[in-house]
């Protein structure tokens, strides 16, 4: 989630663009007003809606998700894409059950699959291929978590990242020391921007949402050596 109103785009943009957002359901809503009293991270609920379009417009069949929380994102992910399944992964496991009600409420529970662990060894151990990946994680592991991810993706395949303007701090870094969240995005925003094997922006939305393309597969998946 963005850390505040301005930090990303003009205050009186934010606004405008937060008025034209539809209500959101019961559920979704409920999601979001848990997450904002306990202080959950979940994405913002353009961001949420973003999620929802690319699942439905890539027609993905085989969604992941690094960083579940409370399921606001696996939800979108898993409404926007009605035949794919998801698998999103949390080292939180009380989160994860949370999760695990909320996505039953919604009717898409048989669809989610929900692994609990830490992010690098749950992907390390997952098989491809992917149509989506979405991340919303631990900023300091994006780099190991793009480069786990992206030879399970489809050629064509769809990479999300969340939170690459970080509070507004990459462009304009906050006075002393930054922290290591900030550093880590500061090191993977050109690592994804110039990635031989993508196509990237990054846009100002929420916080910052980084979308890649795999554009070509890498040695190993075309049976060559390294």
């Amino acid at each position: 989630m963005k850390d505040r109103t301005g930090a990303i785009v003009r205050a009186e943009q934010e606004r405008y663009l937060g008025k034209l957002l539809p209500p959101r359901d019961e559920i979704v809503a409920e999601m979001e007003r848990q997450a904002a009293d306990e202080g959950i991270p979940i994405s913002d609920p353009e961001v949420g809606r973003l999620l929802e379009l690319l699942a439905r417009g890539t027609r993905a069949r085989r969604i992941v998700e690094v960083g579940c929380a409370i399921g606001y994102g696996a939800l979108h992910l898993a409404r926007g894409a009605a035949e794919a399944q998801v698998v999103s992964i949390d080292f939180d496991a009380a989160r994860l059950e949370r999760a695990r009600g909320f996505l039953e409420r919604a009717g898409v529970a048989d669809r989610v699959e929900l692994l609990h662990g830490p992010a690098r060894e749950v992907l390390a151990a997952l098989d491809g291929p992917f149509d989506l990946a979405y991340v919303d994680a631990a900023k300091e592991e994006y780099r190991h978590y793009l480069d786990l991810l992206l030879p399970m993706m489809t050629v064509g395949g769809t990479l999300v990242f969340d939170n690459l303007l970080w509070k507004g701090w990459i462009a304009e870094p906050p006075a002393g020391e930054e922290d290591a969240a900030t550093r880590a995005i500061e090191a993977f925003n050109p690592y994804l921007m110039m990635h031989p094997q993508m196509t990237a922006v990054i846009l100002p939305l929420g916080d910052g949402v980084g979308l890649a393309t795999k554009t070509k597969p890498t040695i190993l998946e075309q049976g060559g050596p390294w």
